[in-house]
């Protein structure tokens, strides 16, 4: 795999999504959820909120580079905001 970029941070990147994907699937598993409706009136459950986090995390990322001079740091803050926002309300 030489034509990929396997660099720390993204051995980290990807680290941190299995351990999100093994712990969403330990948590369906010993805590089974019913879905719940949120602001966008449509049911969800954990794994959903968990998409629809990593999507639109990946879409502020995108948009921090290409729009804002400021370092990547402040893009995981926004990230984290954005997830807790999900979590919350979705």
């Amino acid at each position: 795999m030489d034509w990929m970029a396997w660099t720390t941070p993204t051995a980290i990147f990807f680290g941190v999504i299995a351990c999100l994907i093994v712990t969403f699937t330990v948590l369906a598993i010993k805590f089974p959820e019913t879905p719940r409706v949120g602001v966008l009136q449509i049911e969800t459950t954990r794994g959903d909120r968990l998409f629809i986090t990593l999507l639109g995390s990946a879409f502020i990322n995108l948009a921090w580079l290409g729009l804002v001079s400021a370092p990547q740091w402040g893009a995981l803050i926004v990230c984290l905001i954005y997830a807790a926002a999900v979590f919350r309300w979705v």
